[in-house]
């Protein structure tokens, strides 16, 4: 049980790492604003929109899994999600979009909507299911059925806090060399799309999750 426990943090962690260090959920947006207002304090300062944004799109799944739950059996749930996870990850793969610097204008309010609908569209929340889904046990009979409800709801929680930690500290390290060392002039010249390395990732999650479940 520990060593699961410990397997499935490890898993939320990383997971939440690799999502901050991409460039297209939110690190490069704190850089800007930092570059907008010429101080270091803005790119740390939107570290907190940026985190509430990413948590509540990997919540918002998170919850609605756990809704679908109540009605699909244990597997029919996990066989869906690894099926979705796959596709999304085909499709970012057909559909790459490159970034675009110009007009790059934040605020605290946009940022958080931006890094939630950034976070949803690119399947972030689907990513960490699979981990939060084998990380739920299972109460077959009807006591064990609300208790499986209370323990759903915990294990989505935790999961989303224990992503969001992985996925702050991956942001605010990636922003804070970018700005102190890198800068956006380097970027501009030596800027690599991620679309295809993240297209990758969500078809080997989906693929490993339904071999595994």
């Amino acid at each position: 049980m520990a060593d699961h426990l410990m397997w499935s943090v490890a898993a939320l962690l990383l997971l939440g790492a690799f999502h901050g260090v991409n460039p297209g959920m939110g690190w490069l947006f704190a850089v800007a604003l930092g570059m907008q207002e010429q101080r270091r304090k803005a790119v740390w300062r939107a570290m907190l929109p940026l985190a509430v944004g990413h948590g509540l799109a990997i919540g918002t799944v998170v919850l609605l899994a756990g809704l679908m739950g109540a009605l699909l059996p244990a597997r029919a749930l996990r066989v869906t999600v690894a099926l979705m996870i796959v596709s999304l990850g085909a499709y970012r793969l057909v559909r790459q979009r490159h970034f675009r610097w110009r007009g790059m204008r934040v605020s605290m309010m946009g940022l958080t909507v931006w890094s939630f609908l950034m976070a949803s569209a690119h399947g972030a929340g689907l990513m960490v299911l699979p981990v939060v889904l084998a990380a739920t046990p299972q109460h077959p009979s009807d006591h064990g059925a609300h208790a499986g409800q209370v323990a759903s709801a915990m294990s989505g929680a935790f999961a989303t806090a224990v992503h969001g930690i992985g996925y702050l500290v991956a942001t605010a390290l990636a922003a804070t060399v970018c700005y102190e060392v890198v800068g956006l002039t380097w970027l501009r010249k030596g800027w690599v799309n991620l679309d295809a390395v993240w297209g990758v990732a969500l078809i080997l999650t989906g693929v490993v999750a339904l071999f595994t479940i």
